[in-house]
Parts: structure tokens; C-alpha cells; sequence
């Protein structure tokens, strides 16, 4: 394939001192936002089309666009929600653009649907999502998303006319609902809107729970809760279902919060904060009487179940569940009559047990096989929970709180033989001698080195569980494999394998990339010249971060919706809620600490890298698409060697949540035809 000609980019260096030391970004004009700055958006134009050329021309590519479409094409379920005898759940239904709402009178009867956003626009890119239904099961409160952005639109549906009713609230980002206990009204939160021009406008400032009334004016809304005095801070209000409190989470952007409740049976519905420090997680579960009941990272690594009494003066947590002593992290509990259901993580695996509510062990619950599950809601009677792993698409199972009997409630129908897809965990040893895990899906007569794809985050607590993923299998069908690294940063393991891969200890999260690299080539599961890496978002931090660090390891880096200017993410959108994770650029420890990796500022000119394909889209109002835009400049104007650095910004799309699924499909075709060309990976022809 011939060189490629990009595009010209001016520089306009700007020169700024931090502690001593001079720092030059030479593409900061690039931070402007297209459509308004008219320069910004001719050089996406431009991008594009030398972009498109390159991946139009790739031989694997209509191949990879049928059969990720094929591999999607079959219904997929989220665990209903019960009020009342219906049962609320989303479906999509083979490549339907989006999910729709549906309701089912009785838990195995007939369905309908309430709410089809395919009318929504023409090109599919407008979502619904969130949603909640009154105790009643009167109405249904839904977020209308438009084009990939975070900002929501909150409207209300009649369950039973199945018509909207007046009330459009604007500006909620970063919400739940919440119904009041007699279907009056919800809760909800949002924050002012941004002026239009700079990404930096819209820096996530002054959100705030508000209850709106049904049939009045969004003015009329009234406020619930606030912090003027830390306008930085989230606040997210949820309730039970069928719950005496609402319960109000406030975090800078971190796992850990502080907690306020309302109790909904007073007249006043005076705000009272239980837990003022945000040092531990703290999750309600449900309540019995005036007791909460909560799991939380006080006091617990891997978290425990404990109570609070409200009626108390100054309540203090009051252990039913202690942290395990197997080592297993809880993940999720369900309070279901007098029953805890319980989800733990054993080596990203899970087990549910169960509890009575006193906290005595009461059995476990049969799962369908090794992978992940939860429960999301129970009764007395019956609860469900959905259960997935890398060889197992996501199933829908009825569990029977009496009987303890599982019974599938919706089970999908594949296009796919996965009896011929072989999955096992394998661990490998990082740089310091720490054991981390690694997952591996190929083809049962994969048997010798092959082509391979990385997969990796480790950030923000979040852990990377089995999970079915059609569009990953349409590269292991063609001989390829898949690795899905649970490197430091994740919550595999607890609060302490997050806090080893954040803030100073960052390092350790590229480290444990880095080796799992090494060993997938050490023993032979990857070709020699034949890797690619992807991660979005912090995943993409991690690939690109990883790229200028150890540049020869990897043959094709895919970094997606990535944070690559660690001196400036925080001056854009919610970027102000990652100082947890990633520390402050004006503090001198941090900002050294960030000057190490950050991916636009530690590019190794003159070294030889990797093909790399970034990807982003114009309405990521997550994680700007300047990010990507200034890295990819930043890469082209290097002297890197002969493999393409190239950029694919999507249109009316933004962070990932709420894409269509025909943009998804296309997304990953280029993405896997390009890795696969620049791997050696040989793809079918195209049928």
C-alpha cells in the first residue's frame, strides 16, 4: 500500500511554563469546536477523506461489515423491571438502530411497545435512555438523547394510552429518575446549560436534584438538593422500588461519595446527609422501617453489607455481611423480600450467594455456567438476573426466591456456532512481580501463534467481566484471537487494585498492559508481527499511552474516544470529574506524574510505530474529540516510520452510549479490516 499524504495541519505553537518547565502545544487551535470554527471543521473534512480512501481500499473490510450485521442480527433483552404485575424491559430486535421499551402483563406473558425511538430521527442516532415507572406502573419517565450527546431531554409516557403527556424538561446530564412514592412527580437532576462556542463552556458545573410535578412547568420544578459551595460535585437521587427514601449520592467524579437522604413520608422532605466524607462507596440496597440497608467500601476493600438506623441521632454502619474471606469482591446486591442476593467476583468470575437478613448464609444461587451474572431487582417472590460470558450471549433468567429454581425468561438465538469458539483465563506476571489476570477467545482449531487483538482499560474502578461481544468474535471467527487483559485500575480485585493503577500508580496500569503483551509472544499465542491494542476512552489513554512507550511491541493501536492531553482534560466538559483518577495538571506532583505518559506530549520522534487508527466523533461531550484531533496531528507530523496514523471522526455520535447500530457495524469493520491488513490477519471473501 502506498505512502499516504495527510493532510497539512498548521501549527500555531503556544509556549507555557509549568513549574520550571516550558511546554509547547503547538495544535491547540484544534480544541475550537466544529461546526463553528470553519478552519477545525475543513481539517476533519479533510482527515475523513484521506481516512476513508485508506480503509475503502482494504480487502477485509465489506467482509467484517456483513458479518459483524449477521453476528448482530438477534433479539437482546435487559432484566425486566416489575411494578405493579408488568414488567418493563428493553429489547433490540436483530439491527435495529436502537433499543425500544416494551411491557409484558404477567412475567411470561405477552408484549408490547411502549416506546420505539426509530421514529425519533432519520439517521437512528437519537437514543432512549434512561427510564423509570411509578409504583403504580401508571408512567413511564424516559431520557431522549440526541446524536451521542450526554445532555438529555426528560419527557413522560402513559403506560396504558400509550401517549406522551406535556411535561419536557431540558438540561439533564448524569441522571437517574426516581418516582415519588405516589406517582405525583419525579426526581431527576440536570445543570445549566453551556453557552454554544468553546468545548470549554460546557465544564460540568452546579448539578443538582430537582423534583418536577407532573403537569407543570419545568420553572415551577422544585430543588431538592444542591452544593453551591462545591459546584464540582455530581448528585445522583435514586429510590428503591417501593422505598420510604429517596437517597442522594455526591461524588467529584470518583467511586467514593457521600450520602443524603430524604424521607419521602415527611411532609418537608428536608434533605439529611448521613455520611458527609466522600472516603468510602456507599450504595443502598433498600430499607427496612427507618434502616437502610447498604453495601460500602468503609471499613471493607472488597465491600460489605451493612445498615444504617435514620432514627438515630448520628447513625453509625452496623455490619450484616462482612467483606468476604476468600477474597472475593461483592459486586451487587438485591434485597429481595427478607433475602440479600448477593453477586461476588471471584478472579472476575461470579458466584451469587445468598443472605437472610440478619446476614447468615443461606445457599448460592445455580448459575447456567462460568461467566458474569447480577441481580437488578427482586420481591418476596421473584427476582432476575442476567448472566453473560465470553462464549454466552446476555440471557435473561427467572429466579424463584422459594423454590430457588432458575428459569430462562428470555434466551437469545445466535447466528453462530459457539461450540466452536474455546475460552480459558490465563495469568501472567506484570513488571513488579503482580499476578493479573487474562482472558482468551479464539477458534478450537486455533491452535498456533496467530493474530491478535488486546483489549484493555484499567481505570476508574471499572472491571473488565466476561461479557458476550458478537462484533469481537467476528475477528475470532477469521483465526484471530482476542485478549482482554483485567489489568491494575479495575476493580477486579477491590478498592486496592484500583488504587493501584490511578493518581502516581498509573504507571502500573501500562505496565500490566505491557507484560501481557510480552507474554502473549513469549508463549507463542501471538504471531510475532501480528498485534493490535484497543481501549476506549481511559482504554484509548492506555493504548496510546502504551504506544510511545514500548512503540515495537504492538503492530496496530485502535485508540477510541481517547484522553490523550493529560495537561488539559480537565478544562473540557466533565474532565474536571477525572482529578481522582488522573490528579490535577496545576499541582506540581501530578503534573509531573501526568508529564510521563500523557500521549500528546510523549511521542518518540524518530521511533518506529504501529499503524494506528483513532477514532472519535463530533458529539462526544465526554471526552472531546480534541483529544484525539491534536494527538493524531501531534503523530503525523512525527518522523514515525512508513505505517499510517490516521483519524475517523463520526458525525451526530458521541462517546459510544446511544451510537445506531449501523454506525457501530461500520465503526468496527474499518477497525478490524485495518488491523487485520496491518497484522497479516487473512480475512473470507465476502459472500
Amino acid at each position: 500500500m502506498r505512502k499516504i499524504t495527510y493532510p497539512p495541519t498548521e501549527r500555531i505553537d503556544v509556549t507555557e511554563e509549568h513549574f520550571g518547565r516550558t511546554v509547547v502545544d503547538s495544535y491547540r487551535w484544534l480544541e475550537n469546536d466544529a461546526p463553528d470554527d470553519r478552519a477545525v471543521a475543513a481539517w476533519i473534512e479533510a482527515q475523513n477523506a484521506v481516512t476513508r480512501k485508506h480503509l475503502d481500499a482494504l480487502p477485509g473490510r465489506e467482509h467484517f461489515r456483513k458479518r459483524i450485521a449477521q453476528l448482530l442480527d438477534y433479539d437482546r433483552y435487559t432484566v425486566p423491571r416489575k411494578r405493579g404485575d408488568r414488567y418493563f424491559f428493553n429489547v433490540i430486535k436483530g439491527n435495529e438502530n436502537q433499543p425500544s421499551l416494551y411491557v409484558r402483563d404477567g412475567v411470561f406473558g405477552e408484549s408490547r411497545v411502549l416506546i420505539d425511538p426509530k421514529t425519533w430521527s432519520e439517521d437512528g442516532a437519537d437514543a432512549l435512555t434512561d427510564w423509570s415507572v411509578s409504583d403504580d406502573a401508571r408512567y413511564v419517565a424516559f431520557g431522549v438523547q440526541e446524536g451521542g450527546t450526554d445532555w438529555r431531554t426528560i419527557k413522560v409516557l402513559d403506560v396504558e394510552s400509550g401517549k406522551e403527556l406535556g411535561d419536557a424538561l431540558d438540561g439533564a446530564r448524569f441522571t437517574r429518575l426516581a418516582w415519588a412514592p405516589d406517582g405525583s412527580g419525579f426526581f431527576y437532576s440536570r445543570m445549566p446549560r453551556p453557552a454554544k462556542g468553546s468545548s470549554k463552556g460546557s465544564v460540568v458545573a452546579n448539578h443538582a436534584v430537582y423534583f418536577h410535578k407532573l403537569g407543570t412547568g419545568q420553572a415551577e420544578d422544585r430543588l431538592i438538593y444542591s452544593t453551591p459551595d462545591r459546584p464540582e460535585l455530581l448528585h445522583g437521587a435514586d429510590r428503591v422500588s417501593g422505598g420510604r427514601y429517596l437517597t442522594i449520592s455526591s461524588t467529584p467524579g470518583t467511586s467514593e461519595s457521600a450520602l443524603t437522604v430524604v424521607d419521602l413520608e415527611a411532609s418537608d422532605w428536608t434533605p439529611r446527609t448521613v455520611v458527609a466524607d466522600m472516603d468510602s462507596a456507599w450504595s443502598v440496597i433498600g430499607n427496612s422501617g427507618s434502616t437502610l440497608i447498604l453495601t460500602t467500601t468503609h471499613g471493607a476493600e472488597r465491600v460489605r453489607i451493612v445498615s444504617l438506623d435514620l432514627s438515630e441521632e448520628n447513625p453509625e454502619p452496623k455490619e450484616i455481611v462482612a467483606e468476604a474471606a476468600d477474597g472475593a469482591v461483592l459486586d451487587a446486591v438485591v434485597l429481595a423480600g427478607d433475602t440479600l442476593l448477593a453477586s461476588y467476583q471471584i478472579d472476575v468470575n461470579t458466584e451469587i450467594r445468598r443472605f437472610t437478613l440478619d446476614g447468615k448464609p443461606d445457599g448460592t444461587v445455580d448459575l447456567p455456567g462460568v461467566g458474569s451474572a447480577r441481580f437488578l431487582e427482586g420481591d418476596a417472590k421473584e427476582a432476575f438476573f442476567v448472566f453473560t460470558s465470553h462464549d454466552a450471549p446476555i440471557a435473561i433468567y427467572h429466579y424463584d426466591l422459594a423454590s430457588k429454581a432458575v428459569t430462562p425468561w428470555a434466551e437469545p438465538k445466535l447466528p453462530i456456532d459457539l461450540d466452536s469458539i474455546h475460552v480459558e483465563q490465563r495469568f501472567y506476571r506484570s513488571k513488579d512481580g503482580t499476578e493479573v489476570p487474562l482472558f482468551l477467545i479464539r477458534r478450537k482449531d486455533v491452535t498456533s501463534a496467530a493474530p491478535t487483538l488486546l483489549y484493555g482499560y484499567g481505570g476508574f474502578g471499572i472491571s473488565q467481566i466476561p461479557i458476550y461481544n458478537p462484533i469481537q468474535l467476528a475477528w475470532v471467527e477469521q483465526g484471530g484471537v482476542l485478549a482482554v487483559a483485567n489489568i491494575r485500575g479495575g476493580g477486579e480485585y477491590g478498592r486496592a487494585w484500583q488504587r493501584a493503577g490511578q493518581l502516581e500508580n498509573k504507571q502500573n496500569s501500562f505496565d500490566d498492559f505491557i507484560a501481557a503483551t510480552e507474554f502473549l509472544k513469549r508463549t507463542g499465542i501471538t504471531s510475532q508481527d501480528g498485534l493490535a491494542i484497543q481501549g476506549e476512552s481511559n482504554g484509548g489513554l492506555l493504548v496510546s499511552a502504551v504506544t510511545n512507550q514500548r512503540p515495537e511491541l504492538f503492530d496496530v493501536a485502535l485508540p477510541g474516544v481517547a484522553v490523550t492531553d493529560m495537561l488539559r482534560y480537565d478544562q473540557f466538559t466533565g474532565g474536571g470529574l477525572w482529578k481522582g483518577e488522573f490528579g490535577s495538571p496545576s499541582e506540581e506532583r501530578h503534573f509531573r506524574n501526568l508529564m510521563t505518559y500523557s500521549p500528546y506530549h510523549t511521542i518518540r520522534q524518530g521511533s518506529d510505530y504501529p499503524a494506528i487508527l483513532a477514532t472519535t466523533a463530533d458529539a462526544d461531550d465526554r471526552v472531546v474529540p480534541a483529544h484525539t484531533f491534536k494527538y493524531i496531528a501531534a503523530l503525523q507530523a512525527a518522523d514515525l516510520g512508513e505505517k499510517p496514523r490516521l483519524v475517523r471522526t463520526d458525525t451526530r455520535a458521541g462517546h459510544g452510549a446511544g451510537m445506531p447500530i449501523d454506525k457501530v457495524i461500520a465503526q468496527h469493520a474499518d477497525m478490524w479490516a485495518f488491523a487485520a491488513y496491518w497484522t497479516g490477519l487473512k480475512t473470507l471473501p465476502t459472500k
